[in-house]
């Protein structure tokens, strides 16, 4: 097999003058909105005898099946995120169709998302864990890598489940499920 070089990369630094750097910011959001994606919630257990975090991400995916590794972005400017820099190992929850209020609570700003004790239970390596999600990853943090604003957190899968169900989805800024 042979292998092709393609062109080098054009970086917004050597951009000609006429040449637009990036895209307009409501155009960008526009095209990010009709992208469906799965709802993930990535929980971590708190620093110091602190409380628990967690987050609802739509940046999940999977990035290697060997070595076994995930994926999901945060943005550093979350209150999870102190947090989530120094956790060992997070759990990532794929949410079932139903669970829009599980999504909202942990999409929300200033709210204590584990007050409601009947969600959650404490898991391995400390991790916060989910009653009723589609499907469980816990993960050992393998990497975090500084990107724009966010961080893309890199996890090896150490436990996994899943039972029968339908995921719930978030597409052009609202939850939905699978038409079949």
């Amino acid at each position: 097999m042979t292998l092709t070089a393609l062109p080098p990369t054009v970086s917004d630094d050597n951009l000609p003058d006429t040449a637009v750097a990036g895209v307009e910011l409501h155009r960008y959001l526009g095209l990010l909105r009709r992208h469906a994606t799965t709802v993930a919630v990535v929980t971590a257990p708190g620093q110091q005898s602190g409380p628990p975090v967690g987050v609802t991400a739509t940046s999940f995916t999977s990035v290697s099946l060997r070595p076994q590794l995930v994926s999901f972005c945060l943005d550093r400017d979350s209150s999870s995120w102190p947090t989530v820099a120094q956790a060992r190992h997070v759990a990532i929850h794929l949410l079932a169709e139903g669970q829009e209020e599980l999504a909202r609570t942990f999409a929300a700003r200033g709210v204590d998302r584990f007050a409601d004790a009947s969600l959650w239970r404490h898991g391995p390596y400390g991790t916060p864990l989910l009653h009723g999600v589609l499907a469980l990853l816990i993960c050992e943090v393998v990497q975090r890598i500084p990107a724009g604003d966010h961080a893309i957190v890199l996890g090896r899968p150490v436990s996994a489940e899943h039972r029968p169900g339908e995921p719930l989805l978030h597409h052009m800024g609202g939850y939905t499920a699978l038409a079949h």
